[in-house]
């Protein structure tokens, strides 16, 4: 299977879910909890007994990560911790020993398909309960054992559950922060580890954290397009940065708005937009996120053409990185001939772009198709639209489709105060 194979679904998906799961839900403290606390990892343990996620949760994630528009999810099959989820041979703290005695992996990855998602499962590297891992010159064999142990639980999840479509590492640094990117490739034995992926599960897509960079990029908490042709995924929290696991107080929730936002500008730089979920004790979901995803999918219903599959646009608002939004009302994304106007500050009854290179034919509200009368101005690249209502039709963000005579361009400014005369 070719690069461009593999990664086809991914371009057109744009949306996924990402689940953060484990011990750390029971503490309501956040997936660092075991860490930040430095708490013993035999104190920690006892934690397993009472991990007993609510039958059916994991059709409640996949569900709602549907409805909300998502096209696949990505699980925390083992994060920090060093707790898997899934039926392990080379561990005894899992979920199907412990608790609720259930391969929390197998229903997920069932659900999924049930709902028509990719699948996608992460892994943590790092495992805070070796001491080989903080210091391997001095405990070389738990810093072995630890590599081996990944070797062989990464194994299992690219041959127990069958096609998966995303790996996504985490935990790759060293613990004191040193190291170069040989070294730790060399730490985790990443070469031969990914090429063992790609032998049993060759249409799969890997992350750039195990040392290697593979596939994708995966900034977190910012939407950071990587150069053209490069894939890309913004990782982020719905609430604060620091909890992807359940954070039981979490005040600072961003509004669908701002979501939806923030997947617009994923898209506008050909990337793909991961957003987080961490699930309660009993692994039901929590009303916060519940509430915006669902606003986020019924927003997609009517707008999900100016995303999924969507491409960079070179008009101004979207295309470069770190350059200004000049027409203040938002960015362009684009297919064929079409581009996509994402105007989150609604500018009133007329619209106006600048610099636009490419004769307009037709421009229309994405949502209920209503079209606009313009003008064009192929001297300056000025196009305006008028007769728009007054109000914006859609509170949290306005999709004006604008079809052009051919491929959509820039035009350039032969000088920056050339406007002024």
């Amino acid at each position: 299977m070719t690069y461009e194979e593999r990664m086809k679904w991914f371009h057109e998906a744009r949306f996924g879910i990402y689940i953060h799961y484990g011990l750390y839900a029971l503490t309501g403290r956040g997936e660092w909890t075991m860490y930040s606390e430095r708490i013993s990892p035999a104190e920690y343990a006892k934690l397993a007994d009472d991990f007993k996620p609510a039958k059916g949760c994991t059709d409640e994630w996949c569900e709602l990560a549907a409805a909300a528009g998502a096209k696949y999810v990505v699980l925390t099959t083992r994060h920090h911790e060093g707790f898997s989820l899934f039926d392990s041979k080379y561990s005894n703290f899992t979920a199907a020993k412990h608790g609720c005695k259930r391969d929390i992996v197998a229903e997920y990855v069932e659900s999924a398909r049930k709902f028509g998602l990719k699948v996608g499962l992460y892994y943590s590297l790092l495992d805070w309960r070796f001491p080989g891992y903080f210091e391997p010159k001095k405990f070389p064999e738990s810093k072995d054992a630890l590599v081996e142990r990944i070797h062989n639980q990464v194994r299992e999840l690219m041959t127990n559950y069958g096609e998966i479509s995303v790996l996504e590492y985490d935990g790759g640094w060293m613990a004191d922060l040193s190291g170069t990117k040989e070294e730790r490739i060399d730490f985790w034995r990443a070469r031969e580890l990914n090429a063992m992926v790609r032998e049993l599960q060759p249409g799969i897509i890997i992350n750039n954290r195990s040392g290697l960079e593979e596939d994708i990029d995966t900034p977190e908490q910012v939407v950071k397009a990587s150069a053209s042709g490069r894939a890309w995924e913004s990782c982020m929290c719905i609430g604060d940065s620091c909890g992807w696991g359940y954070t039981r107080f979490n005040p600072n929730w961003k509004s669908s708005e701002q979501l939806i936002q923030y997947l617009l500008s994923a898209a506008q730089g050909e990337g793909n937009y991961l957003l987080n979920i961490g699930p309660q004790p009993d692994g039901r979901i929590r009303g916060e996120e519940h509430e915006r995803l669902v606003t986020m999918g019924n927003w997609l219903k009517r707008n999900g053409e100016a995303v999924y599959n969507s491409k960079r646009c070179p008009l101004i608002g979207s295309s470069a990185p770190g350059e200004v939004d000049l027409n203040l009302q938002g960015g362009w994304t684009r297919k064929e001939n079409t581009a996509y106007w994402c105007i989150v500050r609604w500018p009133g009854k007329v619209a106006t772009a600048i610099n636009v290179g490419t004769a307009p034919v037709k421009v229309t509200l994405l949502d209920g198709g209503q079209e606009f009368p313009f003008d064009y101005d192929a001297q300056n690249g000025k196009l305006k639209v008028y007769d728009l209502p007054a109000l914006p039709p859609d509170p949290l963000c306005n999709i004006l489709k604008v079809e052009f005579s051919g491929p959509v361009e820039r035009k350039a400014e032969p000088s920056l105060a050339q406007w002024l005369f």
